[in-house]
């Protein structure tokens, strides 16, 4: 790809700084039937050898590095990795740009009858079968399951937590962040409870400002998953963030608490 190969030349240049950015634009999704910008985070030790890293797939990928294309301020996603890669810890991410107006569709598995959605499970396959093989081949990954993590916000968490079930071969994995639980009257939680209790690590988190509902249904999908047999500081982490919004800056702050649990050989 013309647009990566430009980019990564450009990342070799300044490879002695913190990680750096590569995008690959107008990436196209054959069943959704749109393009999109992948942005990418490579660590600052890319470049000066021949590790394979985890990769780290986010939703909303506008939203995650640069204030200048976010919709409300940016996570600041790269602080989050550089301080995971301090701790012992370095990965890829790979922002994946959302599809704008059909951004409740791609990121729904199940139709909500005011709002409408239910086309996650074609995201998920424009993520496994056009994103994951292009990353895979321009980047020097570790591409099995427990190095591949899927994480977002809001209906990006509904969308990762629905993708680690539903794609436990692919994802071992989970960053879910104030999760709209709520979607299609609370659909997410019969699925969850007949699917089987793969293994993985899961990180659940909400804030108390979010509201009584958010932060009511974050709790019951907490106990759920512990009723499943996901163990608190082994394969559950759940944060509830005193202070935390329903916004880019707390699920930033949050990120560096996920990315460390989620990476780690042992949490």
């Amino acid at each position: 790809m013309t647009v990566a190969s430009v980019s990564l030349a450009r990342f070799r240049r300044r490879r002695r700084r913190p990680g750096t950015h590569v995008t690959l634009r107008g990436v196209y999704s054959p069943g959704l039937g749109n393009r999109r910008d992948l942005h990418v985070y490579l660590p600052a030790g890319y470049a000066e050898g021949d590790q394979r890293y985890p990769v780290v797939y986010l939703h909303d990928g506008q939203n995650l590095f640069d204030p200048r294309l976010s919709f409300a301020g940016a996570w600041g996603a790269d602080t989050a990795a550089d301080a995971t890669a301090r701790l012992g810890w370095e990965a890829i991410l790979v922002g994946v740009a959302n599809g704008q107006a059909q951004r409740a569709d791609e990121y729904s598995p199940f139709n909500d009858p005011r709002i409408g959605g239910g086309r996650a499970d074609r995201y998920l396959q424009f993520l496994l079968r056009t994103v994951k093989p292009l990353v895979d081949g321009e980047f020097r990954t570790k591409p099995g399951r427990d190095d591949t993590v899927i994480g977002g916000a809001s209906l990006g968490g509904l969308v990762s937590l629905y993708a680690f079930f539903r794609h436990p071969e692919y994802f071992g994995r989970a960053s879910v962040q104030s999760p709209a639980l709520w979607f299609a009257r609370a659909a997410i939680f019969e699925y969850v409870a007949a699917a089987p209790a793969f293994p993985g690590r899961i990180f659940l988190d909400c804030g108390r400002l979010e509201g009584e509902g958010t932060l009511r249904n974050a709790r019951r999908m907490r106990d759920m998953l512990r009723d499943k047999g996901y163990v608190d500081g082994r394969t559950l982490r759940w944060v509830e963030d005193r202070t935390g919004r329903h916004h880019e800056s707390a699920w930033g702050r949050r990120l560096k608490r996920a990315l460390p649990f989620l990476l780690a050989d042992e949490p």
